[in-house]
């Protein structure tokens, strides 16, 4: 009787959905149900979840009066069910200050539409990081065509209304006297509901930086500190890296260029429990990953997906050649690890922790610098822009261009 009873429960539908709200949070459950036809199978999702080898790649239809420009290093968000693209540097080493929205909502059917905002600020740069917190967005820093690092802090907040369609307006948020010192090409995220972190970047005189700031907002968003963590160990300095919050208190740091103007490929974890910050490096070893001499590099994205995973695609080496792999980082193979501040070997669990995935479909152009974000479900990926390999032309010194496409990323899995 007790092994019918366990049988009844491994094949009980409101076990696995369970499981599935446990290890994936309500928001994504949401999101999953919008594809739910007659019966959501949990379980043979929750299995196709923790065996995921692949994903599809399909180039969207963009439509509109206007078209965003094919750029790089801009931010790409998703708040309030609209893709927010805004900035970013372009062909000529010109600046942009345009911002644009597109709604996707649940019914999305591959046309997604552009809408300009005119607004004028925030002022024209590319470099500089921007994130979500609630239903705003916190943008900060960047670098202009003039080579002038910036550090202002900017609040965007983006309101669908039936009858004016999208809108979004930015404030200059007022911050004090306290800020950290100017830069692009910077890492940031947000962290604890109302806290935005950032690392690293490139300061003034071109001098990368190592340095981490957690900016902590008020409840209505308008005000907000700027406090700089000093730990020991840090990250050493670098740009074009990514930091990513992967649940809980904690966010992970990957990649970028060094001092040196070396491509790295270290990963450090940043724990917010305890009542303190602390900064922890991960280690393993590159021989033993499968394919993971490829894994170093710079201007690359990075994603929180379903399941707990980090998704990292794209970005170049230290030769600057342009990738166009998809990364899975499991971050339950390091969940355990809080017992120390010195560095974690994970020796044990290093054939684990890395796996590359396999693309299918319309299989993008190696790109860097792009910008990437993912919708509330944790399964679909947009990727927009980025620096890609183009033909040489006979006026042309380099073959490097600028894209100006929108992809689709979905986990393959069959609701």
């Amino acid at each position: 009787m007790t092994c019918k009873k366990f049988r009844s429960l491994t094949y009980s539908d409101a076990f696995w959905e369970s499981l599935c709200r446990r290890d994936w949070g309500p928001s994504s459950m949401d999101a999953l149900r919008s594809c739910k036809q007659d019966q959501f199978p949990w379980k043979n999702l929750y299995q196709q979840i923790y065996q995921l080898d692949s994903v599809y790649c399909r180039r969207l239809i963009l439509t509109g009066r206007e078209l965003p420009r094919p750029r790089a290093s801009h931010s790409l968000n998703f708040v309030s069910g609209c893709l927010v693209l805004f900035g970013g540097g372009c062909e000529g080493g010109r600046h942009l200050d345009d911002t644009w929205v597109a709604y996707v909502g649940n019914d999305f059917k591959r046309i997604l539409k552009w809408n300009k905002i005119e607004s004028g600020i925030p002022s024209g740069r590319f470099g500089h990081s921007c994130v979500v917190i609630g239903d705003c967005l916190v943008l900060f820093g960047g670098i202009n065509d003039h080579g002038a690092r910036q550090n202002d802090t900017w609040v965007g907040q983006v309101a669908v209304h039936d009858a004016f369609g999208i809108t979004l307006s930015w404030r200059l948020l007022d911050i004090g006297s306290v800020a950290p010192p100017p830069r692009g090409a910077h890492a940031a995220c947000s962290i604890d509901k109302r806290k935005m972190l950032i690392q690293g970047g490139i300061g003034l005189s071109g001098l990368r930086l190592g340095d981490t700031w957690v900016l902590e907002l008020s409840e209505n968003l308008h005000l907000g500190v700027w406090q700089e963590i000093v730990t020991h160990p840090s990250p050493p300095s670098r740009s074009g890296h990514t930091l990513t919050p992967v649940g809980g208190n904690r966010t992970i740091l990957f990649g970028g260029r060094g001092l040196g103007y070396e491509v790295l490929n270290d990963l450090w974890l940043f724990d917010t429990s305890e009542g303190h910050w602390r900064w922890v490096q991960l280690l393993f070893d590159l021989q033993n990953i499968p394919q993971g001499l490829a894994l170093p590099r710079v201007g690359h994205s990075a994603n929180l997906i379903i399941g707990g995973r980090l998704l990292i695609y794209g970005g170049e080496d230290s030769y600057r050649h342009r990738k166009n792999d998809f990364w899975v980082l499991d971050i339950s193979s390091v969940s355990s690890i809080m017992h120390s501040g010195t560095p974690l070997s994970l020796e044990r669990s290093k054939t684990k922790l890395w796996r590359r995935l396999k693309s299918k479909g319309d299989n993008p152009s190696g790109r860097s610098f792009h910008r990437a974000c993912v919708d509330p479900s944790g399964r679909n990926l947009y990727v927009f822009g980025g620096m890609v390999d183009g033909l040489l032309q006979p006026a042309e010194s380099s073959g490097l261009r600028f894209d100006g496409e929108l992809i689709l990323v979905e986990l393959l899995l069959q609701c």
